[in-house]
């Protein structure tokens, strides 16, 4: 009988295969002035373009001029996380004074004035794991700060939801202290049904009137760019037709200020070198009557800065921009795109009408005698109404 080969019984004291490795975590803050790097520059732009809330304002192109008009002193800081060496989530933070005027200091996500969402940008898949980063390295750096206030943040994206999710877990004090409904331009409509659906007859044939009026007057076009081609002169108009009207007459017209002035000059190119931007132009014999600039982020847009000339206000020439802009809507890879604009903006809120909610959001951080003094500070700010982040 041939021999048989010994049975040989698996070893249960040794796993059958090598258990997977956590991922690498890893978090930076750092001064945003050595941020400007080619290596840093392309993850940035790379994590861009994977975010779960999209956010132009944010990415290296646009924040970085921002910071180079408004924090020469780098004082605002880059928040980052990495896993396995990939840059998965980006915000700038600052440590604030001030809180609307009030002297609380506090952490706060970075704003200013033309800055229109307070999203960071954090890959997909990864919103859970950001916030308990942030939220952990703030508790451990809250110095004198009380709490962490996020502006501009969307009420109904993968952030949000992620960040209450981690609030209720850790029972952390916290509270939207303001909302807004911000006009959104989403439909599966063609851009003419869109609008009859949303004026009345009346009004159409009125918007059809005044275009007639203005083609009496000379050359009237319409043109649409997404590329660099007499992109610097366009800019310089741009400057110039808004600072023409009243927002030139009161200071607030992005030419009104070097600053302001230097980030439009810096931040346009940047798009459109990355193909973030469109230009929409609507001129007369050559001369430009109304400008519209948007931000294309895939699969949202965002309307970010229009002008008129207020001499022709009697045509309407930027509710009949905003008629053209309706082809936004024919356009397969934009779902939806954001207005930036105030809550009952004149020339939006009656042709646009979806709608996006856009909060403010503070939370406690730090020990316990910490978080006891913000929760006391934010039943009063919310006149003692229970907070939460879903109201």
């Amino acid at each position: 009988m041939a021999s048989s080969a010994p049975l040989v019984l698996p070893d249960t004291t040794r796993p059958s295969a090598a258990p997977l490795a956590a991922p690498a975590v890893d978090v930076s803050v750092t001064d945003w002035r050595g941020a400007d790097s080619p290596d840093f520059r392309a993850a940035w732009d790379a994590l861009a373009r994977h975010a779960a809330d999209p956010n132009p304002f944010f990415e290296s192109w646009y924040l970085l001029p921002a910071l180079r008009a408004h924090d020469p002193a780098g004082e605002v800081r880059l928040f980052c996380l990495r896993q396995n060496g990939e840059l998965v989530g980006l915000i700038p933070l600052a440590r604030l004074p001030r809180y609307y005027g009030k002297p609380i200091p506090h952490w706060s996500v970075w704003i200013h004035g033309n800055c229109f969402l307070g999203a960071p940008l954090v890959a997909k898949g990864h919103e859970a794991a950001f916030w308990q980063a942030l939220l952990d390295w703030v508790d451990g750096h809250a110095a004198a700060g009380l709490f962490l206030h996020l502006p501009h943040l969307p009420l109904d994206g993968p952030n949000h939801r992620a960040l209450s999710a981690l609030c209720t877990e850790q029972r952390r004090p916290a509270g939207l202290v303001h909302r807004e409904e911000r006009a959104l331009l989403a439909s599966d409509l063609a851009p003419e049904a869109y609008l009859e659906a949303a004026l009345t007859g009346k009004k159409r044939k009125e918007l059809r009137r005044q275009f007639a009026r203005l083609s009496e007057l000379g050359e009237l076009t319409i043109s649409h760019s997404r590329d660099d081609a007499g992109l610097e002169q366009w800019i310089e108009d741009f400057l110039a037709l808004e600072h023409s009207g009243w927002k030139g007459s009161a200071g607030s017209a992005l030419a009104s200020h070097h600053t302001t002035a230097q980030l439009f000059r810096e931040a346009l190119p940047g798009a459109a070198a990355r193909g973030r931007l469109e230009r929409l132009t609507m001129a007369l014999d050559g001369e430009p009557l109304a400008m519209l600039v948007t931000f294309l982020t895939a699969p949202g847009a965002f309307s970010y800065k229009t002008a008129f000339d207020e001499r022709f206000a009697r045509f309407s020439p930027g509710v009949l921009l905003q008629r053209a802009n309706l082809a936004m809507l024919d356009d397969p890879a934009i779902a939806w795109t954001d207005s930036c604009a105030a809550a009952d903006h004149p020339m939006i809120d009656h042709i646009w009408g979806e709608r996006r909610a856009i909060g403010r959001i503070s939370l406690g951080i730090g020990g316990v005698a910490r978080r006891l003094t913000f929760s006391a500070l934010l039943r009063l700010e919310l006149g003692r109404h229970p907070a939460g982040l879903d109201r």
